[in-house]
This record gives structure tokens, C-alpha cells and sequence, in this order.
């Protein structure tokens, strides 16, 4: 289904406002890697939010998922504190591990070996 006008608003703002968040919690950091947030989906609703967190070279992926988890409730405390204008009910925010940057990456070394694959072999005189 597709989104509709106000949920990718809404989303936008929570997007903008979370990566603030994440900033002042020192939550942009963890293991020596990046955090950011990747997008943002609304239900139509509005009443529940995914947030899909994209991490780079953070060692253990899983605990940091938890380590974000364990301070929802002040994200949450925060985030609502900031949107509050812009919404009647603050979201239900669920965390979730954006793995897309896995797959381009995944995807890239299957190319690079199919392409070396069909590379014509070379006459070794040359």
C-alpha cells in the first residue's frame, strides 16, 4: 500500500528529530562505529512507528540494536517532547536493523566474480 502524504511527513520529521536524538545520547556511536537512522515507516494510523537503523563497522550489530532498545524510553520521552505539536498520539517506536548496505555489499562482490568469470583468458604471450 502506498504512503500516503501525512505519514511520510510525519516520518520525515521523526527521522530528523531521532538522528538529533541519537546525537545527544552519544547512541550515533557504539563499538567504534556509526549509528544513523535509515528511514522511517509510519502504519496509516499513525500510532506506530518502524525505524530501521543502518550501522557501519560496529562490531557486535545485535548489541547494539539492544543498547538503543534499552534507552527507548528516553528517546521516546525526548522525541515526544519535540513533536509534540505535530501529532495527537506519540508513536509506538519499534527498532529495527537495516541491513540493506549487507546486501549492496554482498551484491557487489557476486558481480565482481561473475565478471571475472567471463573475462576471456588472456594469451599468455602478451
Amino acid at each position: 500500500m502506498e504512503e500516503g502524504k501525512r505519514q511520510k511527513q510525519v516520518a520525515a520529521v521523526i527521522s530528523e528529530e531521532l538522528n538529533d536524538i541519537f546525537r545527544r545520547l552519544n547512541l550515533n556511536m557504539i563499538d567504534g562505529g556509526m549509528v544513523s537512522i535509515s528511514s522511517v515507516k509510519l502504519t496509516p494510523d499513525l500510532l506506530e512507528s518502524r525505524i530501521y537503523v543502518s550501522m557501519y563497522k560496529v562490531q557486535d550489530e545485535n548489541a547494539a540494536l539492544k543498547k538503543i532498545e534499552y534507552n527507548s524510553w528516553e528517546i521516546k520521552k525526548e522525541l515526544a517532547s519535540r513533536i509534540k505539536n505535530q501529532v495527537r498520539r506519540m508513536p509506538i517506536l519499534k527498532f529495527y536493523l537495516d541491513d540493506t548496505l549487507d546486501h549492496v555489499f554482498k551484491m557487489e562482490e557476486l558481480f565482481k566474480q561473475i565478471n571475472e568469470e567471463q573475462r576471456p583468458p588472456t594469451p599468455e604471450g602478451e
